[in-house]
């Protein structure tokens, strides 16, 4: 079993007001812990994991095939792998939560991959 403790990590900055930090994983999955800033913009972007996730504070808009999709505290959301899409923290709240992806990401900076 692997424990990973955010406060041990050193989360990094994967755009501006963008903070990523890589957790626990397995062969399988993993698990990333995100921090978006107010005004932040995670430029749209792919990838070949399948990612799901959950906020637990603030609120964040997906946009995804021209749609925006508004999640907020106590929301989860799927995005198949290869399917892309963005998000903006249009808030004055920093936006905090988890996703998890398969196969794992062995880069939290999706901008490197």
């Amino acid at each position: 079993m692997e424990r990973v403790s955010l406060s041990d990590l050193e989360p990094s900055e994967a755009a501006d007001g963008v903070h990523l930090a890589l957790m626990a994983g397995v062969d399988s999955m993993n698990v990333q812990h995100f921090e978006i800033a107010p005004d932040a913009v995670v430029d749209e972007h792919e990838h070949p994991h399948e990612q799901t996730g959950f906020i637990y504070e603030g609120e964040l808009v997906f946009l995804v095939e021209g749609e925006e999709i508004v999640c907020g505290p106590g929301d989860s959301y799927a995005i198949p792998g290869d399917q892309p899409h963005a998000a903006e923290n249009r808030g004055e709240e920093t936006v905090r939560g988890v996703d998890i992806f398969a196969p794992p990401r062995a880069n939290p900076n999706w901008q490197s991959e």
